[in-house]
């Protein structure tokens, strides 16, 4: 079965306008996409940002009459948005989806694969990650140079925390490296959904991943109870949490911090000292990772 699209370019302004008339028209779907590439880095709970200029998809079915689409919409919104109409061949759409989705290494011993391909590596460190909702799957530089920074670390038997831990996949990975109990926080219900489910994909046990909201983390979280800590989060929350982040850490503890660009490195470094001295681990782009160990006195 074919199907019929009309790719739309406007200002986010008109929107709510556009999809309304593409549902009057008979859309079954209606889809959003960034007509500018402009990032959006980390909404807040609950919020559905649009970018500035949008790409708007309006899918119908092929016994649905192009010209009259094209005419109705060139009526009402004439100069204001540009439309195009095409036709698109049915395909199997979730292997379409799958195949822009390949294992990818982080290092040696370290791969994240999806679930429907074989590990290149059997006797690695597999990870496997499906991409689903909006929190890490290893592509974004930062969750990368973390990966990166952990998989050079000795884990072994070590208490683990992950401050925004969104899908999961950092405390997956330290866990399958040889730590020994992982406690992931975040602000977000959705993410520690999807981080439960991906501790289960990968046969995590939940005696040893345990994952709660920042409203229920002194139930676990105590001063002094990290050997590695990360925080793959944003440069504001960053200096925000310097307080809580050093009491969680043991003296002599790991910090690996990311989410950050090169120009933040300063402000955020302030925050931390005295007690962890922190230096650039790794860079990609503007992207940066920092790692520092907590002073012991």
């Amino acid at each position: 079965m074919a199907w019929i699209q009309v790719r739309a370019r406007a200002p986010k302004t008109l929107h709510e306008t556009i999809e309304d008339h593409l549902l009057e028209l008979g859309a079954v779907s209606i889809t959003f996409q960034d007509g500018a590439d402009q990032p959006v880095l980390e909404p807040g709970v609950g919020e559905t940002p649009l970018w500035d200029n949008l790409v708007i998809l309006g899918l119908f079915t092929a016994d649905t009459p192009s010209e009259s689409l094209r005419s109705h919409l060139q009526d009402v919104f004439e100069s204001s948005c540009q439309f195009d109409i095409e036709i698109l061949e049915d395909r199997v759409w979730e292997r379409e989806w799958e195949q822009h989705y390949q294992p990818i290494q982080f290092s040696d011993n370290l791969w994240i694969c999806p679930s429907w391909c074989t590990p290149p590596d059997p006797s690695a460190v597999n990870l496997l990650l499906d991409p689903g909702l909006a929190f890490g799957t290893g592509t974004h530089p930062s969750t990368a140079m973390c990966l990166k920074q952990l998989a050079k670390q000795n884990l072994q038997n070590q208490m683990t925390v992950d401050y925004g831990c969104g899908s999961g996949i950092l405390g997956i990975a330290m866990l399958k490296m040889g730590a020994s109990r992982f406690i992931g926080v975040d602000n977000d219900p959705q993410a520690l959904v999807a981080t439960t489910d991906n501790a289960q994909r990968n046969s995590i046990s939940t005696d040893d991943f345990i994952v709660v909201s920042p409203e229920l983390e002194n139930q676990h979280l105590t001063p002094s109870y990290a050997d590695t800590l990360v925080a793959n989060i944003l440069a504001e929350p960053l200096m925000m949490l310097a307080p809580k982040l050093v009491e969680f850490l043991k003296p002599g503890g790991l910090l690996v911090l990311a989410g950050l660009i090169e120009s933040q490195v300063p402000a955020v470094s302030e925050h931390y000292l005295p007690a962890v001295e922190l230096h650039i681990a790794d860079q990609t782009d503007e992207w940066v990772c920092l790692i520092g160990r907590k002073r012991k006195h």
